[in-house]
């Protein structure tokens, strides 16, 4: 039985500052978000909305009184440092991002706020200095992917009854996915499943991989990372020709073939990530903003998928799914 977290969002205090939007206008400009995706714009293409919907419900509409300045990291990391270096000097009022991308941003400055809108370990990895109050220019949600890798295994062994072997496929270029590829080898081995691990770096690692994991694996954990989303089609492909059930990091991995996911829903977080920038465009300094925890985790199960894999679902995990895609 999933056990979902309820967590309770810390409020920050609204520090008196002259806001960053008043400063832009006043300057001759729209106030500016200077927004990083580390995927594909038709990848995060629902993140993207989310974000932008929140922004104009908070009464901010682009073009008309913000602009935002898309860029892409198209699944490569070294994409980061030049898109950090063209904020820095198109001089953004305030930076959205997620996962790895927000320490190269932060490496680029620290006048310019940055929102995280997902991140695996904030503190841990030293994005912020406390939750409650992150202290410098970054702040924003955690996305828990690591401790929600417990979870994952456990859902994959309901799936594959006897599952003793699970490959685990994560970029090893990004140390948030090496985090989680860590906390799922060892909930593993917790629950008595040996691992075999797969590092990509590259595109091209990816079909390696799974010349591997052929009559070794019994199921495939993938760790979430932009790299594996821009390449999202093909693990899945890949994965059903091997005949592995997969468990993915988030709903468009299984609305892009996967057999399923359990984890936070991301719109909801850019959602809430376009509140944050709100807040700074409004004057409030990042260093106040407590970091907040998702609040919404789901559960979403590929039918179609199943089926071309030849397997027969439990209809209590079926029962339990926030989604089932038929």
């Amino acid at each position: 039985m999933i056990r979902r977290r309820e967590f309770t969002t810390l409020l920050g205090g609204v520090a008196a500052a002259w806001p960053l939007a008043a400063r832009a206008q006043q300057a001759g400009k729209l106030p500016t978000i200077g927004f990083l995706g580390g995927g594909t714009a038709a990848a995060q293409s629902q993140w993207t909305s989310a974000f932008v919907e929140r922004l104009r419900e908070l009464g901010w509409t682009e073009g008309r009184n913000v602009a935002i300045e898309y860029r892409w990291g198209e699944g490569r990391n070294e994409r980061y440092a030049e898109i950090a270096a063209e904020f820095v000097r198109l001089k953004v009022d305030v930076i959205v991002t997620a996962g790895g991308a927000a320490l190269t941003l932060k490496q680029a400055t620290s006048a310019i706020p940055i929102v995280f809108a997902a991140s695996n370990d904030p503190l841990g990895s030293g994005r912020v200095a406390r939750l409650a109050r992150p202290g410098g220019n970054l702040t924003g949600l955690s996305a828990q992917a690591a401790d929600t890798a417990g979870n994952r295994v456990e859902l994959l062994r309901e799936v594959v009854p006897g599952l003793r072997r699970l490959a685990i496929m994560a970029n090893v270029g990004n140390s948030l996915a090496v985090l989680e590829m860590g906390e799922a080898q060892t909930a593993a081995r917790t629950l008595g499943v040996e691992t075999m691990t797969s590092g990509i770096h590259r595109v091209e690692d990816i079909v390696q991989a799974f010349d591997a994991f052929k009559g070794q694996a019994q199921a495939l954990y993938v760790c979430g990372d932009p790299l594996v989303s821009t390449n999202v089609n093909r693990i899945n492909t890949l994965a059903l020709g091997a005949r592995l059930p997969t468990m993915e990091p988030s709903r468009e991995y299984v609305q892009a073939g996967g057999l399923m996911s359990y984890g936070p829903n991301f719109p909801d977080l850019y959602r809430r990530a376009a509140e944050f920038v709100d807040k700074i465009l409004r004057g409030v300094k990042p260093s106040d903003i407590p970091v907040e925890q998702p609040t919404k985790f789901e559960l979403v199960i590929n039918l179609v998928a199943a089926k071309a894999l030849g397997l027969k679902l439990p209809p209590s995990l079926l029962a339990r799914a926030d989604e089932v895609i038929e």
